[in-house]
């Protein structure tokens, strides 16, 4: 188990970025399931648009939609919302 700041890491809120664009059907389809989780399982959530930053853009491209944790940065998923993927980094936080 991690400490961080005198806290474990199964003591702290999980926190994840999607990387995206406004105009994404996939971007939207990702966002609003991440919503509806988030009435379940509490985790704070970023949404970033990708065309705000050149280099997100180089980075990401049209690998979008791209969830990510914040604290760590692990990309968790892309194009679509892989539930046991998720499940699998949010067991860290039980």
């Amino acid at each position: 188990m991690t400490i961080r700041n005198n806290q474990t890491i199964s003591s702290m809120k999980p926190r994840f970025i999607v990387y995206g664009r406004e105009e994404c059907h996939l971007c939207q389809d990702m966002i609003l399931a991440l919503h509806t989780l988030q009435q379940q399982v509490s985790f704070d959530l970023q949404i970033v648009d990708i065309d705000s930053d050149t280099e997100l853009i180089a980075q990401y491209g049209e690998k979008i939609p791209v969830l990510i944790s914040a604290d760590d940065h692990q990309e968790i998923c892309h194009y679509f919302l892989n539930m046991t993927a998720l499940d699998d980094y949010l067991a860290k936080f039980r």
